[in-house]
């Protein structure tokens, strides 16, 4: 596995361009005297600070184990929150949604000062997160975004929408070189509805792709092209599979050839390579994200085209940043405010830099990257 040390957790996101002010109500207590202290507190600020110390409880909701990043960034917060002296509640959720809500309830009643969430759906935690805020805890969205909620002071996450403009030049660039000149056969694979992720990589691909489409380079030869045709219900590699089969099945028969495929992630690439290769298909061009071990390894063989490099090392110590801002009574990392809107409110984010990864520049990428970087070697 890979590993953090506080060193290098502290390190990432010391600096940025603007930054959202650690607000919330302090905790609550039957004592008179904190009573007291939180009113003087909230006198001499625009609303109190959030200030904790050593053995505060951190919550961390995670969503159902669907790629080895969320894995990781189990064993990442475990550890770096502990070693910044921290009490870390880290919980996935295999369970589903209803499993998520009774997760943060307890964190809440638990005592977190912060909680937070990678979600499950994101629209389906109003109610939770509201009681955390109304506990005086802090709820940041960590990778995906929380729907229709004002309860959420902020956003960490890699640039998603840009994630998408990088598969999709990703796609285009893979035909170039691979097929020659155009037109070429697509196909379009997007993430679950339910992951507030999957319209942003999917619109992020389209603003690429579609002028093409549009101008006869791309054809779409089963005519799904919009999301919810494309959508892949839970990231289950089966599920992509399926739908890839009906469309070979469907659409490419003979030899009808398929170019390329837009693919959301590493796990839906692998499916799609999977159901090509037993249609009798030559191997598409295929974009990923995530570079997952055996996606990175097909890239350096030269069969998926493309993955996405967003480091979860990077993404957790951000998010471990912030604990600590919150924790001194300083302020969030922010350096977006415009970018991302739940619904209800413009979230202030923290919007990491995904990297796009093909055989050519593989082996620079993972330099740093103890698990992926041999892979690359030979």
């Amino acid at each position: 596995m890979r590993s953090s040390t506080l060193t290098k957790i502290l390190a990432v996101g010391a600096a940025s361009a603007l930054a959202l002010t650690a607000c919330s109500s302090e905790r609550s207590t039957d004592s008179a005297e904190s009573t007291t202290e939180a009113e003087s507190s909230t006198e001499t600020t625009e609303g109190s600070e959030v200030c904790f110390g050593e053995g505060a409880t951190i919550g961390v909701a995670l969503p159902q184990k669907t790629s080895e990043n969320w894995v990781l960034a189990e064993e990442l917060f475990n550890d770096g929150l502990a070693e910044a002296g921290y009490e870390p509640l880290v919980q996935f959720a295999n369970g589903g949604v209803t499993e998520q809500q009774n997760q943060i309830d307890s964190m809440v009643q638990q005592g977190a000062e912060v909680i937070i969430v990678g979600a499950i759906d994101g629209s389906q935690l109003g109610g939770q997160l509201q009681s955390a805020k109304d506990s005086g805890a802090t709820v940041i969205a960590y990778d995906r975004l929380v729907k229709n909620t004002d309860a959420v002071d902020a956003y960490i996450a890699f640039d998603n929408y840009q994630v998408g403009v990088l598969q999709g030049e990703a796609l285009l660039q893979g035909l170039a070189e691979r097929q020659g000149e155009g037109p070429y056969n697509i196909e379009l694979i997007a993430g679950s509805a339910d992951d507030a992720n999957s319209i942003p990589f999917f619109e992020g691909a389209m603003s690429v792709l579609q002028p093409k489409i549009d101008d006869g380079t791309l054809t779409v030869v089963s005519g799904q092209t919009t999301f919810e045709q494309a959508a892949t219900q839970g990231w289950k590699a089966e599920n992509a599979q399926k739908r890839m089969d009906t469309i070979l099945s469907g659409s490419y028969s003979g030899d009808t050839p398929l170019h390329g495929v837009l693919s959301p992630n590493d796990t839906l690439a692998r499916a799609a390579l999977t159901s090509v290769s037993q249609a009798g298909k030559d191997t598409p061009v295929i974009t990923g994200q995530d570079s997952e071990v055996e996606s990175v390894k097909s890239i350096v063989a030269g069969e998926q085209y493309s993955t996405i490099y967003k480091d979860t090392r990077e993404l957790v110590a951000q998010s471990i940043a912030s604990v600590n801002a919150l924790a001194a009574c300083e302020e969030i990392p922010i350096n977006d405010t415009e970018s991302y809107d739940n619904g209800v409110k413009v979230v202030p984010s923290y919007l990491l830099e995904p990297i796009i990864v093909t055989q050519e520049n593989a082996a620079e990428v993972y330099a740093n990257d103890s698990t992926l970087a041999p892979l690359t070697e030979g």
